[in-house]
Parts: structure tokens; sequence; C-alpha cells
């Protein structure tokens, strides 16, 4: 069964684990990349990322834009929406 995921900083994704959604809080780009690579090539249908942590992700996302899954939602964070 496939998993939803959502990335990004902690304050901006605490509150998705209370609806059962994986956690994962990174802020470092490095770290996101390979945390994203983990994520997609697991059991993960659905990944949410912050727009302040995709910014620095773009050429990952160009990547997978053309895969069937995982989808890749990007999601406003705590510090407002940057219009992504």
């Amino acid at each position: 069964m496939y998993k939803a995921a959502v990335m990004g900083d902690y304050d901006s994704i605490y509150g998705f684990a209370a609806l059962g959604l994986g956690t994962f809080p990174v802020t470092d780009p490095e770290a996101a990349k390979q945390t994203l690579k983990k994520l997609a090539d697991g059991a993960y249908a659905v990944i949410y990322i912050t727009e302040a942590l995709a910014a620095n992700l773009e050429e990952e996302l160009e990547f997978y834009r053309g895969k069937q899954l995982p989808a890749i939602i990007l999601i406003p964070g705590v510090f407002g929406n940057t219009g992504a």
C-alpha cells in the first residue's frame, strides 16, 4: 500500500503527523535531495513539499514531473505562500 509524506521545515509540517502522513523535517538542500530520492524510490505515492524547500530542489522536481509516481505537491509553509 502506498503512503503519503510531507517534507519541509519542522514548524510547517509537524501537524501533518496527526493526519497519518510521514513527516520528514529538512531544511538543508543536500539532505532534502537525498530524502526526496529515498521517498520517491520507496512506497510513497504522494509527497508534499513546502514551497520554500522546493525552491532549492528545482532540478530534482523536474526529474519527477514526468513520472507517474510519486505525485509531488507544493504546499505553503508556516512563513507564508510564495506563489509557487
